[in-house]
């Protein structure tokens, strides 16, 4: 079969005449540490809502990211303590490390710690990840202080993907006051797509 038959078959066209992307573009006008913008065009008719749903699912759901799984607060032996000189309960302060988003530089766990004497607000920035944490919201608040005491607690951060529940943080091993926390991992927090027409040829 000669390459001009082969073309003349409706199967080959429906394949290789199908319109294809050609240029993949980043706003570097919005670009930041924090947000992204990308242009990908031209496609079939129909194809971009396709595969902008496929691609915002993988996203939100499969790409691997760092979380804290686990907390230790001095004087505190599980998540219901009051802390002396702190407003927040150990509950409330909880709630605020999952909502920390953590960028880590290294494959294996890594444990930092966060201190601060009062009075005052500890806040994200206050992590002390050394060179292998980054912290990406350091503004987040975590507790207020009302005294002169010093709040201070070991966080463990490690890889993963999706969300996972405290109990699949949690080992046999750990030491007493070490509770384990529910952790998303996704460094993606929300996604959204638009089709619009492109000009073809």
């Amino acid at each position: 079969m000669t390459q001009e038959t082969r073309e003349e078959i409706p199967f080959y066209k429906n394949w290789h005449d199908l319109i294809q992307p050609e240029r993949l573009e980043v706003n570097k006008q919005t670009r930041t540490d924090r947000y992204g913008k990308f242009v990908c065009q031209p496609f079939e008719r129909g194809f971009a809502t396709t595969i902008g749903n496929s691609l915002r699912r993988i996203l939100l759901s499969s790409i691997r990211g760092a979380a804290i799984t686990s907390v230790k607060v001095d004087n505190a032996l599980h998540e219901f303590t009051s802390i002396d000189g702190v407003h927040e309960d150990l509950a409330d302060i909880i709630l605020n490390f999952k909502q920390v988003r953590l960028k880590l530089n290294d494959p294996e766990p890594r444990s930092v710690v966060i201190e601060k004497k009062g009075p005052g607000v500890v806040t994200a920035g206050d992590i002390n990840g050394g060179p292998f944490v980054d912290v990406m919201n350091p503004d987040l608040p975590i507790c207020t202080i009302t005294s002169d005491t010093t709040f201070r607690a070991e966080l463990e951060v490690k890889w993963g993907k999706g969300y996972q529940a405290a109990e699949h943080n949690k080992h046999d091993d750990q030491p007493i006051g070490v509770i384990p926390i529910d952790s998303s991992f996704s460094p993606i927090k929300r996604i959204q797509y638009i089709v619009s027409q492109a000009r073809v040829g």
